[in-house]
């Protein structure tokens, strides 16, 4: 079931072959502002249909024999033909020691951009990690949507990616921002590096909601993902139609 890590490591591996300097790049250093490094990628969990569940060994057992994954980067235009062909026939294997699947890609295809206006409604497919760490305290507490501070330190981090981005415009920080939930929001806690020394475990939850910004910030919602740790693959975002 938490097969994220896995996928991250693939996604930087495939750019390394075609450009390893980029892939240093994402991978040790990232898009900076101030003291935040941002990866400015996002991918989506896998759409295998409706595996078999089981819970007590945290296997799924897929029952298909396509299985669909969304990538996106934040890139400028001329960059976009050479992301696709590095992932034409790309091999992986996704999973840990015990268990996974041998993949091939066998198809490659842009996805259409929806149109953007200044006021989107969102659905968080994987699950929207936000943060607070306490000075007295060893550990970040992983904040839920119903809290009072999350819409704060969710502008926060948005305005901060995007003040990260090469040749970015300053934009104001008291540009018209809302965000507001529309469903209940269900929590889920994904394992990272199972079964090794760096083993660790975040919480993040998935909901539906609004969000009022400028377009350029929908812009990087949708090619970078929301909230924290989107190149570990959380916070993939889908606009709801």
């Amino acid at each position: 079931m938490d097969y994220q890590y896995y996928l991250s490591a693939w996604i930087y591996k495939v750019i390394s072959k075609g450009d390893s300097e980029f892939a240093e790049f994402l991978h040790s250093e990232g898009y900076t502002t101030g003291y935040k490094r941002f990866k400015l990628f996002n991918y989506s969990p896998l759409d295998f249909g409706k595996p078999k569940l089981w819970e007590e060994k945290a296997l799924f057992e897929i029952q298909v024999e396509q299985i669909v994954l969304k990538v996106s980067f934040h890139l400028v235009e001329a960059a976009e033909k050479f992301i696709i062909g590095l992932f034409n026939n790309q091999q992986v294997y996704v999973g840990d020691q015990f268990n996974g699947l041998d993949l091939v890609v066998k198809q490659v295809e842009r996805l259409a951009e929806p149109v953007l206006t200044t006021t989107m409604k969102y659905k968080a497919v994987s699950p929207v990690v936000i943060s607070l760490k306490h000075e007295d305290s060893k550990y970040a507490r992983y904040m839920a949507p119903v809290d009072n501070n999350y819409s704060d330190l969710l502008r926060q981090h948005l305005w901060n990616k995007f003040q990260s981005i090469p040749n970015g415009f300053n934009m104001p920080e008291d540009s018209n921002f809302r965000f507001e939930p529309k469903s209940e929001a269900r929590s889920k806690l994904v394992t990272i590096k199972s079964y090794t020394p760096e083993q660790s475990k975040i919480r993040g939850f998935t909901f539906d909601f609004t969000l009022t910004c400028p377009v350029e910030i929908h812009q990087l919602v949708l090619a970078s993902g929301i909230g924290e740790k989107n190149s570990m693959g959380f916070g993939w975002c889908e606009v709801i139609k």
